[in-house]
């Protein structure tokens, strides 16, 4: 039973990933059927949710611990397929931009109530594999919104194609509904009582290589929203190649490969080195994909562009595994939910409230979408890896033992 439960919410994650890029997918569609602007079609894909995603996230994650987690879960599932399907009716921006706030807010009810969830499914010693299977929806999710909502886009419209990825989540729901159950909580069984929040928040965030871990990740992040907010923009404007965004997804897949070899590489950077040495992997991520970037940005074909971008993305997107596991180390036991919302809520806020529409804005006003996306992220790799550095420095007086 407990697999099978794991196996619906990786579809769940999946569906909540599909249903938050899909807008990205389908950025040029909607722009030209509504007349926007790239500014406005990078509001749209970034601050509208990612904003109230990121602080709804924290109101939601003490729901999941007062309320049932499968219905918490549930609603959340229902709330934003439905608000995916609608928005396939949308005729205007601020239509688009309501829906997508509702999504922003269910989905950020999801993660908190699963973590919990299968914390109290699965024995502490399968968790690592378990939440490591759990996050692959991720790039799953992201691939299959190029492949299956780009591919219906260009076989209709952005219309059909938004209604076609909310509607499995209505599907999905019944399935969940006979399958998750809710155990007894593991805080409840043992009556251990945690740290008050705002102790937890301080110890945290007063220690230096935390703050310069939020800062360096938090810039990969606005680099990895952005590139994905705007490939379809690139491969359109660009190098007049609609057609390839679709297959764009194939490089979200193998991104998941990437991510679980950056934290192979990482830990035996650790052993062999010291375990600061973890933070090379996010130096690799910041900067080795950039050569990529500018010769796939300023290729001569659209078939060379598409594969060095695609190759670009994937090595630069490789560091989420390695962040989740790195504030860890700060931190003790029983502060260890609180890091991995500090993280998301950084990253949100930053890299996906910040960098779409930030770079939307380069392009209406200052350079072409290449042009832009090539400035940024190399700004972004360069000050990673300077706060990488630092908090390889600083790692030895916060690490907690």
């Amino acid at each position: 039973m407990s697999w099978s439960v794991l196996g619906v919410l990786v579809l769940i994650y999946i569906s909540s990933f599909v249903d938050r890029q899909i807008i990205a997918v389908l950025a040029t569609q909607i722009r030209e059927a509504l007349g926007l602007t790239n500014t406005e079609i990078g509001v749209l894909y970034g601050p509208t949710f990612s904003w109230i995603y990121a602080i709804c996230g924290i109101f939601m994650g003490r729901m999941a611990d007062q309320f049932s987690r499968k219905r918490v879960i549930i609603t959340g599932l229902v709330v934003w397929s439905v608000m995916t399907v609608a928005s396939g009716f949308a005729s205007s921006l601020a239509f688009l931009i309501t829906a997508r706030i509702f999504v922003g807010v269910s989905q950020s009810a999801l993660s908190p109530a699963v973590y919990s969830l299968l914390s109290d499914y699965f024995k502490p010693s399968q968790r690592a594999t378990v939440f490591s299977i759990y996050a692959s929806g991720i790039f799953i999710g992201v691939g299959l919104s190029f492949l299956i909502g780009g591919s219906v886009a260009q076989a209709y419209d952005w219309r059909v194609a938004l209604k076609t990825v909310g509607f499995p989540g209505l599907v999905l729901a019944l399935v969940a509904m006979f399958i998750i159950k809710e155990p007894m909580r593991t805080a409840q069984a043992s009556g251990k009582k945690t740290s008050a929040f705002i102790e937890v928040l301080s110890f945290i965030l007063k220690k230096r290589t935390v703050q310069y871990y939020l800062a360096g990740f938090s810039l990969l992040a606005l680099s990895g929203y952005t590139i994905l907010a705007f490939i379809s923009t690139v491969l359109t404007d660009v190098f007049d190649a609609p057609e390839k965004i679709s297959s764009y997804g194939w490089f979200m897949l193998a991104t998941g490969v990437s991510v679980n070899v950056s934290g192979w590489m990482a830990d035996k950077l650790a052993v062999k080195f010291g375990d600061e040495k973890r933070f090379v992997m996010g130096i690799v991520a910041a900067l080795a994909g950039l050569p990529f970037y500018y010769f796939g940005f300023f290729a001569g074909s659209a078939a060379t562009a598409f594969m060095l971008i695609g190759i670009g993305n994937v090595l630069s997107s490789s560091y989420n595994g390695v962040a989740a596991a790195l504030i860890q180390y700060f931190v003790k036991p029983d502060m260890r939910g609180m890091a991995g919302a500090i993280y998301l809520f950084v990253v949100s806020i930053v890299g996906f409230g910040i960098g779409p529409p930030l770079t939307g804005w380069l392009i209406d006003n200052y350079m072409s979408a290449n042009e832009a996306l090539m400035l940024v992220f190399t700004v972004c790799g360069v000050l990673a890896t300077v706060f990488f550095l630092l908090a390889m420095k600083s790692y030895p007086r916060d690490i907690v033992e």
